[in-house]
């Protein structure tokens, strides 16, 4: 067992008032997911996900993975078995079709159950995070006979997926990778090179890894345009299902790594003796579009790490405060010493973590809703605007949730004192695995990039204005609301700054596209934490309805983060307008070697 508990109702309380799951529910394909489903469903995922995979993450973090000699991996003790009773349980494949053994669930719903898998075991959680990718991939692009081969496999869990971009020499700018592929006679492909961070790329706890690797192939164009999407599986599969031969490719080292020492991070080689087999996804030279499909739903679920490593980092940073004493209270008796959660500094630092870690699973369960609405809404409109509130709320799920995560596991640090920086507490590892997810599946200032050249242009920037004037009608709604008065002052003064960014980077964007570059992780910052207030207005607002305990702990937690968070907005401004002239000017010379 582990003194970690998945937050239950605060996950539940996100689906149905922050997010609509009982609206999905009314749209063609989700009929079954009635409330009272819902609600066992979330249920036993928490026990399972506490009783077998959180005791695991210890062990993740400092026995980590072992490279044997002939290139096969041994990962941590219990990985294996913990995954295999995930499989058994169908967890892993709560979200997909039916049709292809999922459980046909909405998004929204399965992105809670990841949330529960990546605060129980963020290393392992990684695995099945790779392969809802390598899922998506291929539902979107294979033909049929791929589909079939692979999918079902897949949805369960019984394979794993990977992703392979990154080369040496080919990191965020994918188009200089050099990995290439052959053709050969029988339809087939023949693959050689080197990539590098494969997470998951060889482990033991599945029969079969299908790798999805990028490559070139004769007489491609240069850049992302030249680019092909390949199925790569370890071990290919016979005509009956059954696995066969073991391909060309090899985990020829695995990475040492700052955290998540349970993740193997493979570095892969491909076609050593003759080339390994691969099958083309999609079309041609599509590769990178291919990638798209399987990068966005990474994005999101990277933010989703965020929520989950930092919601981790405060239950274990609030029970510490409750054993540890030191130090005397204001009001406690003479000669005695007080738990550190009676002292105002933590009772900060707390609340600011559990108020950030609500906005930050508002955003993420929101941003899964929308994909849900894109998918499966009611008609084309819905299902546009579901797309285009999904591209918009993508780059900040990503961006700012991971950023907020590495913050936040340092707070829990802080709050342990001196014993946060002794390894034996765990809590630093929380701060240690946090602190890859702002950089992978695209750095956060790639999504700040995103957002500002490509998501703010969208409909000649009418979807950023759709969304700031649904938080406008938020602040309306909280007007002669006594008890949040303070949240929609603070809210009005972010959205006012939150629209001059808005309108001087559509400004510039076309005429000086450097100002604009220069201003965006500002910008991105300003729009996240300016819909992370609205959320938490919107569930105060939503939570008046449910009892006057539920009403004043969501009024307190709105309340704070207007005062600490949403006030901070405005400051922000200056570094979005300010263009970038001081950056050209430093790299002449103070950033000159």
């Amino acid at each position: 067992m582990s003194d970690f508990r998945s937050p239950i109702e605060d996950i539940t309380f996100t689906l149905r008032h922050v997010a609509d799951l009982d609206a999905l529910a009314k749209l063609e394909g989700y009929e079954h997911a009635d409330p009272d489903l819902i609600d066992g469903l979330v249920a036993e995922a928490g026990r399972f996900f506490d009783e077998v995979v959180a005791p695991t993450n210890r062990d993740g973090d400092t026995v980590g993975t072992k490279l044997n000699e002939d290139g096969s991996i041994t990962t941590a003790p219990g990985f294996a078995a913990a995954y295999g009773k995930l499989v058994e349980s169908g967890w892993n494949g709560i979200g997909f079709p039916e049709a292809y053994g999922g459980g046909g669930f909405p998004q929204l719903l399965s992105t809670a159950v990841e949330e529960m898998t990546t605060t129980a075991n963020m290393a392992l959680a990684l695995g099945p995070l790779l392969s809802r990718g390598a899922i998506e991939a291929i539902m979107h692009h294979g033909d049929e006979s791929q589909k079939e081969i692979y999918l079902q496999k897949l949805v369960s869990g019984e394979w794993t997926g990977t992703m392979n971009l990154t080369e040496p020499h080919a990191g965020s700018d994918v188009g200089a990778l050099t990995s290439k592929a052959e053709p050969a006679d029988d339809g087939t492909w023949r693959i050689f090179g080197q990539k590098i961070f494969i997470t998951w790329g060889e482990h033991d706890v599945a029969d079969n890894i299908v790798h999805l690797v990028l490559a070139r192939t004769p007489g491609s164009p240069p850049g992302t345009k030249g680019i092909s999407l390949f199925i790569v599986p370890k071990f290919l599969v016979n005509d009956d299902g059954t696995l066969g031969e073991r391909n060309d490719l090899t985990c020829v080292s695995i990475e040492h790594k700052l955290g998540i020492h349970g993740s193997p991070t493979c570095v892969m080689q491909y076609g050593d003796n003759g080339g390994a087999v691969g099958y083309l996804l999609g079309e041609e030279h599509q590769g990178m579009r291919c990638m798209f499909t399987m990068m966005n739903n990474a994005r999101l679920g990277v933010g989703v790490e965020g929520v989950g490593i930092a919601e981790r980092a405060y239950q274990q940073a609030l029970g510490y405060a409750h054993e540890r004493t030191q130090g005397r209270a204001i009001g406690a008796a003479p000669g005695t010493e007080s738990p550190i959660i009676d002292h105002p500094d933590v009772q900060r630092m707390l609340l600011d973590m559990k108020s950030t870690i609500a906005a930050m699973r508002g955003l993420t369960y929101r941003n899964a809703e929308a994909l849900d609405h894109a998918h499966h809404g009611a008609d084309d409109n819905a299902r546009t605007k579901g797309d285009e509130r999904a591209a918009l709320l993508t780059p900040l799920s990503k961006s700012w949730c991971t950023d907020m995560g590495v913050e936040l596991a340092s707070i829990g640090v802080q709050i342990h004192g001196g014993m946060g920086f002794v390894e034996e507490t765990g809590a630093a590892q929380h701060f240690r695995d946090a602190r890859i997810a702002p950089i992978y599946e695209g750095t956060n200032g790639i999504q700040a990039i995103d957002l500002a050249g490509r998501k703010l242009g969208m409909r000649q920037g009418g979807v950023v204005r759709d969304h700031l004037a649904e938080i406008g009608a938020t602040i309306a709604s909280l007007e002669g609301v006594e008890e949040l008065e303070s949240v929609r002052e603070q809210l009005l003064l972010a959205l006012d700054a939150l629209r001059a960014a808005t309108e001087y980077l559509l400004e510039v964007s076309g005429s000086n596209p450097s100002d604009m570059l220069a201003g965006a992780m500002a910008y991105l910052n300003m729009m996240a934490i300016t819909t992370g207030g609205q959320i938490l207005a919107d569930a105060a607002l939503s939570a008046r309805s449910l009892g006057a305990e539920e009403a004043e702990d969501r009024a307190v937690m709105a309340r704070f983060f207007a005062a600490n968070r949403l006030a901070g907005v405005p400051g922000l401004l200056p570094a979005v307008i300010a263009g970038a002239g001081d950056l050209s000017a430093a790299r002449g010379r103070l950033l000159s070697t």
